[in-house]
């Protein structure tokens, strides 16, 4: 069994509390819990006001220099409005300055604000995420890929640097309790991070379980 955190990075309540003294002490968190032995620390990612965390591989990063064994993983990648090439590119940047500790968890978000941010509809809420998530894992098997989708520009015969550390950066879906999702990790045998989102109506106890 393996034991971690996941933080949202929230940003500082106290209007004394610096922005900058807020990701130093939560850098500083991640270092404390290597020290004491957890197996996994996961960052958040949302594009709102109250959160630090729109660029979660950046403040893994940082904690990777003050860090031996700790994993380090998203959690999660909202995957649904970002761009797999270049998510894949930062973890396994990541994985090569943590020497194979970066994992990643994806999934399609539980705020929405990234969609208008980054242009894409909330009416291809699921079709985005269903595309992007066949295209990262296709980058993370094959270092040239050849590729086409409705809402990315092809790719054909285009090789993807860096390449991470361990051999295949394991890829992890998170779910928020929605049966499809269990459906489709199971399809493409990806192991699952149930969380509980705690305004929805959900049948699932709370879970965050690294199978």
């Amino acid at each position: 069994m393996e034991i971690g955190i996941d933080s949202f990075a929230a940003a500082p309540a106290d209007k004394n509390v610096s922005s900058a003294q807020a990701m130093d002490e939560l850098i500083d968190r991640i270092a404390f819990a290597d020290e004491m032995g957890l197996n996994v620390f996961g960052i958040g990612q949302h594009y709102r006001k109250d959160f630090l965390d729109s660029a979660p591989s950046m403040i893994l990063a940082a904690a990777a220099a003050r860090t031996e064994n700790i994993i380090l993983t998203s959690a999660v990648t909202v995957l649904s409005s970002a761009d797999p090439v270049r998510e894949f590119q930062n973890y396994a940047t990541l994985d090569l300055i943590s020497q194979g500790r970066a994992e990643m968890v994806v999934g399609r978000g539980s705020f929405i604000e990234s969609f208008p941010l980054f242009g894409f509809r909330l009416d291809d809420y699921d079709e985005l995420f269903a595309e992007k998530l066949e295209l990262l894992l296709q980058i993370r098997d094959s270092e040239t890929v050849t590729w086409k989708g409705q809402f990315r520009a092809q790719l054909h015969k285009q090789s993807v640097y860096p390449r991470p550390m361990q051999k295949k950066l394991p890829i992890w879906l998170g779910v928020g309790g929605t049966p499809a999702s269990f459906v489709r990790a199971g399809h493409l045998g990806l192991p699952l991070m149930v969380a509980i989102i705690w305004w929805r109506n959900t049948p699932f106890s709370s879970i965050d379980r690294r199978l």
